[in-house]
């Protein structure tokens, strides 16, 4: 990825946004090129970035990554982090009319009243099939469409549509068909125990601290609490809140980007609050991720410490995510206590501390026709990269964020060569 040395070899490089593409661009350019990243926030890693308690710290919005994302999984090794590499067992279960279902072991599945045998086999069929459907051709065709086909009316309606109502709330009926798909597939590495799934020991603030010291070990400037108010361009070069630059790499998202100049198509994006519980008891039966079929002023509930070790934390950690179009709803933090401690048996003195995060732009909503919307993207001479590129679909994730910025450095050093080339 980097650039042999040359006349080229001191650019100075602006990056808009210090998440995880932001970040693995920065690393990746920063040993031959001067490096600035602007970060609005108070801390660097976007949606990666943690609560930091008296005795550990805890990311704002839980994560996870898969053994295939090896572009990931590469990284770690390079930071000298793979031996702090577990991969845990997440188990799952549905609230249902009141009732917490566990479905992680076959067992359990087949003990499951609302769905048929005949509707059990269908859907498992359908998971293991998964990996095989042209996610291309499925891109203009709507999740409820495809579902309803493949698997019938009961199960769409029973199963699918309440996880595409916490996830995409009015928007579930407009959903790809594509995204669906890839979200089955990417999590079919189960075993009789449940899904495998990777984490960081101590979290992933660990692998933020890494790349960002060796970042600023290469020169790399780190700028928080630094929004970018303007982007132009003149024949001298790039200018980012007045400051000029030879080259710039924007990960945000294209809504905000239109802000500070940039004539950028729009691209539906929705909101995410994520609240973040430690409390002093467990309270979800042992199940890492439960879907809530009930009304709830959120769609699912992430048990953090039913996955992770306890001990890291001396307390339980609960998650309760909710996603939205716009702005999220007034008081939502309160609703989403007073709910969760009537439905888990709570009393308001077991919450020891309680957290919300809300990002307007957590991620892009993948619409039916996403992927021919995705093309039109670009600003020339600016290179984009972020959640709502072609890496991270049709569905995003870690190892999506880090190939974006893998592929936005590649683009910076074929620039780079290009240039010296015509100079």
């Amino acid at each position: 990825m980097g650039i042999s040395k040359g006349l080229l070899e001191n650019m100075r490089i602006a990056i808009i946004g210090g998440g995880i593409s932001g970040l693995v661009s920065a690393y990746k350019l920063s040993p031959n090129h001067e490096i600035t990243i602007y970060e609005k926030s108070a801390e660097i890693g976007g949606l990666l970035s943690s609560y930091h308690r008296e005795k550990y710290s805890i990311e704002k919005y839980y994560h996870h990554f898969f053994s295939g994302d090896t572009s990931f999984l590469n990284l770690l090794k390079e930071l000298n982090l793979s031996d702090r590499i577990l991969w845990l067992k997440g188990s799952t279960g549905t609230w249902v009319s009141g009732t917490l279902y566990p479905l992680t072991t076959p067992f359990e599945i087949l003990r499951y009243p609302h769905l048929s045998l005949y509707d059990k086999f269908r859907l498992a069929l359908f998971t293991k099939k998964a990996k095989t459907f042209d996610t291309i051709k499925l891109d203009t065709i709507s999740a409820e469409k495809f579902l309803t086909e493949q698997l019938g009316e009961k199960i769409y309606r029973s199963f699918f549509r309440p996880l595409l109502n916490s996830k995409f709330g009015q928007n579930a009926e407009k959903v790809s068909a594509a995204w669906v798909v890839s979200r089955v597939a990417i999590r079919s590495d189960r075993s009789l125990g449940g899904e495998r799934l990777g984490y960081l020991d101590r979290g992933f603030s660990l692998f933020i601290k890494a790349i960002s010291e060796k970042i600023k070990e290469c020169g790399g400037e780190i700028r928080i609490r630094t929004p970018v108010i303007s982007i132009s361009r003149d024949e001298n070069g790039w200018y980012v809140n007045g400051e000029k630059f030879d080259a710039v790499v924007a990960t945000i998202a294209p809504g905000l980007l239109r802000e500070t100049g940039p004539d950028i198509p729009e691209v539906p994006y929705q909101g995410a609050a994520c609240l973040t519980m430690g409390l002093v008891r467990p309270v979800t039966q042992g199940i890492y991720w439960i879907n809530l079929y009930d009304d709830a002023p959120y769609g699912a509930v992430i048990g953090h410490t039913c996955f992770a070790p306890r001990d890291w934390y001396g307390e339980d950690i609960v998650y309760l995510a909710s996603y939205y179009s716009g702005a999220p709803s007034p008081h939502l933090k309160e609703k989403m206590i007073k709910d969760f401690c009537r439905k888990f048996s709570v009393r308001n003195e077991e919450i020891l501390w309680a957290e919300m995060a809300s990002d307007p732009y957590a991620g892009p909503m993948y619409l039916a026709g996403y992927k021919e919307l995705m093309k039109t993207v670009s600003v020339p001479g600016l290179v984009l990269a972020g959640m709502f590129s072609e890496e991270n679909y049709p569905e995003r994730s870690i190892e999506g964020s880090v190939r974006a910025g893998l592929r936005a450095a590649d683009e910076i050093s074929h620039m780079a060569r290009k240039m010296e080339v015509n100079m």
